[in-house]
């Protein structure tokens, strides 16, 4: 009888309008207060605030010309070597002697440039177009040095011409030293081959490692010099290394991208 009694009061009355409202404790309402607050304050971030994002890429210290590979046109054995590393020689300059069943013949330099590595030694045999040297596309040994990175195709298009560049040099430790300094001068606007890196760089070993997880794209950064530093160069610290910066140093560089406001990441 008594839930038959509770079943008829809940008939008569269905929207219980005969009983008193209940209010929100003032604890609820705090809570409430905060919530509402915080998103209110979230919004206004998103709409007004900024974040500043970096993007990590691989790279190498070298001339704005690239290298190339000096081979021998002739097959035989190396009677001489006329070069020496790191000596400045123009085109046509002899770099080795060989001798031939026609006689010694000379190879010489392609173009100018700097002798940065010598294959070719005294009494060894040679084949046509076996390596006989590295040169350095230069004109002058104060050709200034530049980074150039090799960004993942997919984020290539977010850096912009002109993007403040963090470089680590492994052999300048970021710790004692800080950061090479640089601004990106150009983006390259197609991948490049493992094929395409190596003939710019004359460095095998560089464009396997720079292709190993896709055909990246090539940006160019300027170094910012500074007549303060030993190297030339500026640094985030105040003198950076106490010794000059060599070509063909693997390094490895943050590219700073524009801020973006939070709520371009939820826009189409």
């Amino acid at each position: 009888m008594q839930f038959r009694s509770k079943a008829l009061a809940k008939l008569q009355s269905p929207e219980e309008l005969d009983l008193p409202v209940r209010f929100a404790r003032p604890q609820g309402r705090l809570v409430l207060a905060v919530t509402v607050t915080v998103v209110a304050l979230a919004c206004t971030w998103a709409f007004t605030g900024s974040v500043s994002a970096k993007l990590g890429a691989p790279g190498v210290l070298t001339r704005a010309e690239g290298s190339y590979v000096l081979q021998s046109p002739y097959a035989g054995q190396v009677t001489g070597v006329l070069a020496e590393q790191g000596q400045l020689l123009s085109a046509g300059a002899p770099v080795a002697r060989v001798g031939t069943d026609r006689g010694e013949q000379l190879v010489r330099m392609v173009s100018s440039g700097r002798v940065t590595a010598l294959t070719a030694r005294t009494g060894s045999v040679v084949t046509a177009g076996a390596d006989v040297a590295t040169v350095e596309r230069v004109k002058s040994a104060d050709d200034p040095l530049i980074a150039v990175l090799y960004v993942p195709g997919g984020s290539a298009g977010t850096v912009p011409v002109g993007a403040r560049v963090d470089i680590s040099v492994p052999s300048a430790p970021q710790q004692r030293f800080g950061v090479l300094r640089g601004r990106v001068t150009a983006v390259g606007r197609a991948p490049q081959t493992e094929v395409q890196i190596r003939s710019f760089l004359a460095d095998p070993r560089l464009a396997a490692q720079f292709t190993r997880q896709g055909n990246p794209v090539a940006v160019v950064v300027r170094l910012e010099r500074s007549s303060a530093t030993p190297s030339g160069y500026r640094w985030s610290s105040a003198d950076g290394p106490p010794y000059p910066l060599d070509t063909a140093t693997p390094v490895t560089a943050a590219v700073h991208l524009p801020a973006q406001r939070p709520v371009d990441w939820l826009l189409p």
